[in-house]
C-alpha cells in the first residue's frame, strides 16, 4: 500500500507540472487582457503535434523540438491577439466567440494534415529511476518535472523584477491606469499572449511521448486547466499552481484507487464547493488582477 501511495504521488507531481504550465499561461491571458480563451487547450495540442511533426520521424532532436514547439507556438499566440483579441479588446464576449471558432479552426487544420487517428510520438528517453521494486519514475517524466519548475521560475523571476513583468502586473491590476502612467497596452496583450501560449505549446511538446496525441486532446486538458483557475482564483498565478497541484493530486488519487470517470466528477464537485463557499476562489479576490 505504501509502495502504491507513493507511485500515485510521483504520478500526481507529474500530471500537475504540465496542468500548471498551461493554467498559468490560461489565467495570464486573462489578467492582462480580460479574455477567456477557449482555444488555449488546442494551444497545447499544438505544441504535441510540433513534437510528432518534427521529433516523430527522427529529424530534430527532441528538446530542440520542445523549444521550437515553444516558439512556434507563442508565435500563433501573437497572431491570435493582433487578428482576434486586439480588435474585440472591448467586447469579451465576442472574443470568447472567436475563440472557440479558432479552436475549431486549429482542430480541422491538424485533422487535415495529420489524420484523425492518435499519433505515436517515441520517448526521448526510457531511463527510469527506481525508488523500489514497485515505486518508478520514468526520466520522460521527471524532465517535464523539471521543465515546469525552471519555467514558472523564469516567469515569476519575469513579473517580479523586469520593467515588462511590471508592466504586465500593472495592466492586470487596471489597463486604464497602466495607460495612463504610458505603458502600452498593446505590447503588454502581446506578450501576456506569447508567454501564455507558449506555455500551453511547451506543456504540450513536452508531454507529447508520454500522452495519446490526437486532433481533439485539447478538450480534457481546457477542462481541467478552467477548474484550477476557478478554484485557485480567477486572476491568481500563485492559485493556479497550487490549484494544479491540489487538483492533480486528488484527480490521480481517485483515478488510482477508484475510477477516472469518478476522478472527474470528484474534480468538478471540487469546483462547485469552491464557487459557494468562496465564489472568488481560494487566492483570488472580488477584483479582477
Amino acid at each position: 500500500m505504501i509502495d502504491l501511495i507513493a507511485q500515485t504521488g510521483l504520478n500526481a507531481l507529474y500530471a500537475a507540472a504540465y496542468l500548471s504550465l498551461v493554467a498559468v499561461g490560461l489565467v495570464l491571458i486573462f489578467g492582462v487582457m480580460g479574455i477567456v480563451n477557449f482555444a488555449h487547450g488546442e494551444l497545447f495540442m499544438l505544441g504535441a503535434y510540433v513534437v510528432v511533426a518534427l521529433y516523430a520521424g527522427g529529424q530534430v532532436p527532441y528538446l530542440a523540438v520542445v523549444a521550437i514547439g515553444l516558439a512556434f507556438v507563442g508565435v500563433v499566440g501573437l497572431l491570435m491577439e493582433w487578428t482576434m483579441f486586439r480588435p474585440l479588446r472591448d467586447n469579451p464576449l465576442g472574443g470568447l466567440v472567436a475563440s472557440i471558432g479558432f479552436l475549431m479552426i486549429l482542430q480541422a487544420l491538424v485533422s487535415m494534415g495529420f489524420g484523425v487517428r492518435m499519433a505515436h510520438v517515441p520517448p526521448f528517453t526510457q531511463d527510469v529511476i527506481a525508488f523500489s521494486d514497485r515505486v518508478r519514475l520514468p526520466v520522460q517524466r521527471l524532465i517535464v518535472i523539471g521543465a515546469a519548475v525552471v519555467l514558472l521560475g523564469a516567469l515569476w523571476l519575469f513579473l517580479k523584477r523586469t520593467r515588462f513583468g511590471w508592466a504586465l502586473r500593472a495592466s492586470a491590476q487596471d489597463r486604464e491606469a497602466a495607460a495612463l502612467q504610458g505603458i502600452s497596452i498593446n505590447q503588454t496583450a502581446r506578450i501576456a499572449m506569447f508567454i501564455g501560449a507558449a506555455l500551453a505549446g511547451v506543456a504540450g511538446a513536452l508531454t507529447a511521448p508520454l500522452i495519446s496525441v490526437n486532433p481533439h486532446m485539447g478538450h480534457s486538458v481546457i477542462v481541467a486547466a478552467f477548474i484550477v483557475i476557478i478554484v485557485g482564483g480567477v486572476g491568481s498565478l500563485e492559485g493556479a499552481v497550487i490549484a494544479a497541484v491540489a487538483y492533480a493530486f486528488i484527480h490521480t488519487i481517485v483515478t488510482t484507487f477508484w475510477d477516472g470517470v469518478i476522478a472527474d466528477i470528484v474534480g468538478l464537485s471540487l469546483m462547485l464547493l469552491v464557487l459557494i463557499v468562496k465564489p472568488t476562489g481560494l487566492f483570488g479576490t472580488a477584483d479582477r488582477a
